[in-house]
């Protein structure tokens, strides 16, 4: 029988009073200094949020309640966090933080992806100029990333990332790689996973029917089931390993991110683990309230718990972040999108938010008029370099910021009109977040942030962020509908969309 969660009470932050944001600067003359601050080499500013000293001690009360410092430090010490499956969460391993055993056991599994990174580099798999890696999910979204958003022109290999088994997404997948000289990375932390094995398949068939002589010698596998792989076809010597208390959404910092290393060169992914495990010092030590992620979830959870905010934005004025809003996506939908604690009972309360988001300018001239003058608040987080990238025109970049700034400044400010189609109401709160530049260090630590952010959220609600039994069912019926002999069971309008597209 599991444990009864630490019971939390919610009396006092939903009985403090609603203040304005401009009335927060007026009230507190300290804001400044307290709610803007630098953790892991990132400047956060959340002096346009609603939270203030009352809120903020509110929240570290329920913390309290709740066994945050306990729960954080059985997190680190690489203690069960997942009771659904009785299992660690070993990802801050892969950092250099957990058990002494896990530390050094992710160790020599990086010392091994750099092995087969020099080996490639060696020319022991011939004339290498691109990289197919198949995933879904974290397999996927986090190595994409990490490509995405600090991948230059002049790498030595091309990444192509495939998930979706859509025949389309395959085929644009490897539209400008040459079969000759590809290498095929199937990352999967079970190697059962259908959609990456069918699109496996598929690569296997595109090089063959490119005359490429052995096809399952340009594969390497990613797993933390090297069995699999290797009964799948993989040699064990292109098997790498993770940690199966590894969650998928939080594995880019394993072998999950061969492909990335490759690309990008193993000592930017170093400096990628170690931005990352600057913020889990920042996590770890620095008091609530100058502690980055504890601040951006007791925000999150003001709004979700007293405003009735459904959704949180996340707009990156950076093209490179163009895949931040989905990575964060799933890393918060998937482990907090649930109904009820982790011992079983019924959560009581919303859960976790909607994220949603985009890149500016665009999403000024999309989605900004709902954040203006829509009726939903929706929060916003705005992420921003201050330096642009080198060749890149310094005007353009000036004029980016100066957006990014200006947008958060009328979402707090509003503007009153005598015509009330002009009004804007304002008091709509935004968290700022500026890294100094893109970069691998800097960008770990901006995703290590929204790691622990999750967590914080999670423990506060009594959540185990670690388990996905959600998208199981789905998968389920998707295996029931293709079996002629069960799919009778299904509904009238479900067996009719069977019948129409004629499965």
């Amino acid at each position: 029988m599991k444990p009864a969660m630490p019971s939390t009470d919610w009396t006092a932050l939903e009985t403090l009073a609603d203040k304005p944001l401009e009335a927060l600067f007026e009230g507190d003359g300290q804001r400044l200094r307290w709610m803007a601050f630098d953790a892991a080499g990132l400047h956060f500013d959340f002096t346009k949020t609603h939270l203030d000293q009352a809120v903020v001690a509110a929240f570290v009360r329920l913390a309290e309640q709740a066994g945050f410092k306990e729960a954080r430090e059985r997190l680190f010490s690489g203690a069960i966090v997942n009771p659904t499956e009785g299992r660690p969460a070993e990802h801050p391993a892969e950092r250099g933080e957990g058990s002494e055993q896990a530390v050094e056991l992710a160790g020599q599994r990086h010392a091994r992806m750099r092995a087969v990174v020099d080996a490639i580099e060696a020319g022991a798999f011939g004339d290498v100029t691109g990289v197919l890696h198949i995933g879904i999910g974290g397999s996927a979204l986090g190595p994409a990333l990490l490509v995405d958003a600090l991948g230059r022109e002049e790498e030595s290999y091309r990444v192509s990332v495939l998930s979706n088994i859509d025949g389309q997404s395959f085929d644009e997948a490897v539209r400008n790689l040459d079969p000759q000289t590809t290498l095929v990375v199937v990352a999967s932390k079970t190697f059962t996973t259908a959609e990456t094995l069918r699109n496996a398949e598929s690569a296997l068939e595109w090089l063959t029917a490119n005359d490429v002589a052995d096809p399952y010698g340009r594969v390497i596998a990613v797993t933390a089931a090297p069995a699999k792989a290797v009964e799948w076809g993989v040699d064990e010597t292109r098997v790498l390993p993770f940690g199966e208390s590894v969650g998928g959404r939080y594995s880019l910092w394993s072998a999950v991110g061969f492909s990335a290393a490759l690309a990008l060169g193993v000592d930017a992914f170093s400096d990628l683990l170690d931005g990352a495990a600057e913020m889990d010092q920042h996590f770890r030590l620095a008091p609530p309230e100058q502690n980055a992620p504890m601040l951006a979830a007791f925000g999150d959870l003001y709004y979700a718990q007293k405003r009735g905010a459904e959704t949180r934005a996340i707009f990156a004025y950076d093209d490179r972040l163009r895949l931040l809003t989905s990575y964060v996506q799933q890393l918060s939908m998937e482990s907090n999108g649930k109904s009820v604690t982790a011992d079983g009972a019924p959560l009581g309360r919303p859960s976790g938010s909607v994220v949603w988001g985009g890149v500016g300018t665009d999403a000024q001239h999309a989605v900004f008029q709902l954040l203006h003058q829509g009726t939903h608040l929706v929060p916003v987080e705005f992420v921003a370099a201050v330096e642009a990238d080198d060749g890149q025109d310094p005007a353009h970049h000036r004029e980016l910021l100066l957006n990014c700034f200006a947008q958060a400044a009328a979402l707090m400010k509003g503007r009153k009109s005598e015509q009330g189609a002009r009004d804007y109401p304002g008091d709509r709160p935004s968290t700022t977040i500026l890294l100094s530049r893109l970069e691998p260090r800097s960008l770990g630590a901006l995703l290590a942030y929204h790691e622990h952010r999750t967590f914080t959220e999670a423990v506060l609600l009594g959540i185990n962020p670690f388990d996905q039994y959600g998208v199981e069912l789905g998968k389920e019926m998707a295996r029931a509908i293709d079996d002629p002999e069960t799919r009778d069971g299904f509904d009238p309008s479900t067996r009719a969309l069977i019948e129409r597209a004629g499965l």
